[in-house]
């Protein structure tokens, strides 16, 4: 591979090389955005992302921008020279505003968008376009440094096909890798392990959850980056269970996709596969998705009552909210009374228009309901 002035084969190579880790590792993309942008000696960059339909712009894996700057693009991208460059431009044709100097000067863009944050040129390339979505990756220099040059922008051109391909690959795969993050934090929030896996059983993605289930090492492991049960009876069931749950010819039974995983010490999770969509996909990438989603839950662990989104939902006051969670601790209306510091009559009369209002008879009953309000690993039906 031939180098360009002051950039080395070898750092070439190496950053096309990063480019293509990030397909199927979306969270390499903040190191390889700063690897690109140092490349062409650049301060700030990223990728963005722009949402045709919802008119919405989103700075993705960004540095180097002030937060006010990143929200008036935001607020401008639609009128901004780079939109109008992307609406005729082709997937990896690389633009720099000093291209369109003349224009700029004492443009609206220039001064409320450029000028108040030091900001002196910003190149760029549209990666992808799929489903009303456009992203593109860009770099820019403040007022410091001179305009980008021909070396600067043969050099995104070099790079700007290997950056297209692998984010094509990432939407392909399903990695979603433009809004992965948010996945994962929804799934971190989560009290039960999710694990994804591929349709050979390899584990591409663990929340957080799951990463710790792993820790204790009492009844899930993780060897040759699959799951692997320490009962070697479960390890093949869950082994046999994550190969029927990614077969494309069988109609599924949850029921028949729940299995125990015990520990060393008899207790352990249960764990629930579910096939996860497949989309169009072919038989070339099917080995690199996620096919099947594994939740493992200790039944040990109560799950979080939904209480506050309960008592909305069927209008409960503070007092009927309190007297029901009293009740879910395994206590009667006496006691849940003496624990609140109310007499037993108001406690019952709390309970009443409990059973009212949520048309229940039985505390069993109310109480079975309260714990279906809890968020379930279901099929939909």
């Amino acid at each position: 591979m031939i180098g360009l002035d002051g950039v080395s084969a070898q750092q070439l190579s190496d950053t096309i090389g990063a480019i293509y880790d990030c397909a199927l590792d979306p969270h390499q993309w903040p190191d390889t955005c700063r690897e690109i942008a140092d490349l062409c000696e650049s301060t700030a960059g990223g990728i963005c992302v722009h949402d045709v339909r919802h008119v919405q712009n989103d700075q993705l894996f960004v540095f180097g921008y002030q937060p006010e700057f990143l929200e008036k693009l935001g607020s401008h991208y639609a009128q901004s020279p780079m939109a109008a460059a992307d609406i005729v431009s082709k997937i990896g044709d690389v633009s720099a505003l000093s291209m369109m100097r003349l224009e700029l000067l004492g443009s609206r863009f220039a001064r409320e968008v450029l000028e108040p944050f030091g900001l002196l040129d910003i190149i760029w390339f549209p990666a992808l376009r799929t489903g009303g979505r456009m992203a593109s990756m860009h770099a820019s220099r403040s007022e410091k440094a001179p305009h980008y040059q021909q070396l600067e922008i043969g050099l995104l051109k070099l790079l700007s096909p290997h950056v297209c391909r692998a984010l094509a690959i990432s939407d392909a795969l399903d990695i979603r890798a433009l809004r992965s993050e948010m996945l994962e934090n929804t799934l971190d929030a989560l009290v039960t392990g999710v694990f994804l896996t591929s349709r050979d059983g390899r584990v591409v993605y663990m929340n957080a959850a799951a990463e710790r289930q792993v820790k204790t090492g009492n009844s899930i492991r993780i060897v040759n980056n699959r799951i692997s049960p320490t009962d070697p009876a479960t390890r093949a069931a869950l082994s046999k269970a994550i190969d029927k749950a990614s077969r494309d010819d069988i109609d599924l039974d949850t029921s028949e996709h729940s299995l125990a995983i015990p520990d060393i010490d008899g207790a352990g999770y249960v764990a629930t596969l579910l096939p996860v969509d497949r989309g169009q996909r072919s038989g070339i990438i099917a080995p690199f998705a996620a096919s099947v989603a594994v939740f493992t839950k200790d039944p040990a662990e109560a799950p979080l009552m939904p209480g506050e989104a309960f008592a909305r939902l069927y209008r409960l006051t503070g007092g009927e909210l309190r007297v029901l969670l009293a009740l879910t601790q395994g206590l009667g209306a006496k006691e849940a009374a003496d624990m609140l510091g109310i007499s037993e009559p108001t406690a019952r009369t709390h309970l009443q228009h409990i059973f009212s209002k949520t048309d229940t008879t039985r505390q069993a009953d109310l109480l079975r309901l309260l714990q279906n309000s809890t968020p379930q690993v279901r099929a939909p039906q």
